[in-house]
C-alpha cells in the first residue's frame, strides 16, 4: 500500500470531519487544505475522489452503516463517522482494493485519530459491511486458504 494513498486517507478523514462539523463547501475545504500544505505527500487524485465521492453518496453509505451500528449514524463520534464513511465507500466503490486492506487502513486511522478502543468499533462495523458488500471476495479468499491448507 502506497504511503501517498495512506496519507490521502488521513487527509480525507480530516476534511470529512471538517465538512461534517461546519457544513462548509467541499471546494472551500479542499482549497484550505491545499493552501495549508496539508496535501503534501498525498495522492491528490485519490484524495479528490474520496473527498468528493463520499459526500455525493453519503445517504447510501449511511444506510449501509445503519444496518450494523448501535445508534443513528449522525450521533456516532464525528471522527469515527468519517472513518466509517471512508471505509464503507472504499468497500462499496473500490472493488480493486482488497477488503483486508480497507479494513486495515480504517483500523489504523481509528488508532491514529480516534479515541481509545475506537479501532475495535470501526473494525467490527466495517467487517460486517465487508461481509455484505464483498461476500464473493471473502468466500473466494477463504476457499483459497482452505485449498492451500489441504495441499
Amino acid at each position: 500500500m502506497s504511503q501517498t494513498k495512506t496519507n490521502a486517507r488521513k487527509a480525507v478523514v480530516q476534511a470529512l470531519y471538517q465538512w461534517q462539523m461546519t457544513g462548509q463547501s467541499l471546494i472551500s475545504i479542499e482549497l484550505q487544505f491545499e493552501e495549508d500544505g496539508r496535501l503534501k505527500g498525498v495522492q491528490k487524485s485519490y484524495f479528490k475522489e474520496l473527498f468528493h465521492g463520499i459526500p455525493q453518496c453519503v445517504d447510501t453509505i449511511d444506510e449501509v452503516l445503519s444496518e450494523f451500528v448501535d445508534r443513528p449514524v449522525d450521533v456516532i463520534d464525528p471522527v469515527e463517522r468519517a472513518i466509517l464513511r471512508l471505509g464503507a465507500y472504499e468497500l462499496m466503490h473500490r472493488p480493486e482494493m482488497p477488503y483486508r486492506v480497507v479494513l486495515n487502513e480504517s483500523i489504523n486511522l481509528a488508532k491514529y485519530f480516534g479515541a481509545d478502543g475506537s479501532h475495535r468499533y470501526v473494525n467490527g462495523i466495517l467487517d460486517k459491511v465487508a461481509q455484505q458488500k464483498r461476500d464473493v471476495e471473502i468466500k473466494s479468499k477463504v476457499q483459497g486458504e482452505r485449498q492451500k491448507a489441504q495441499d
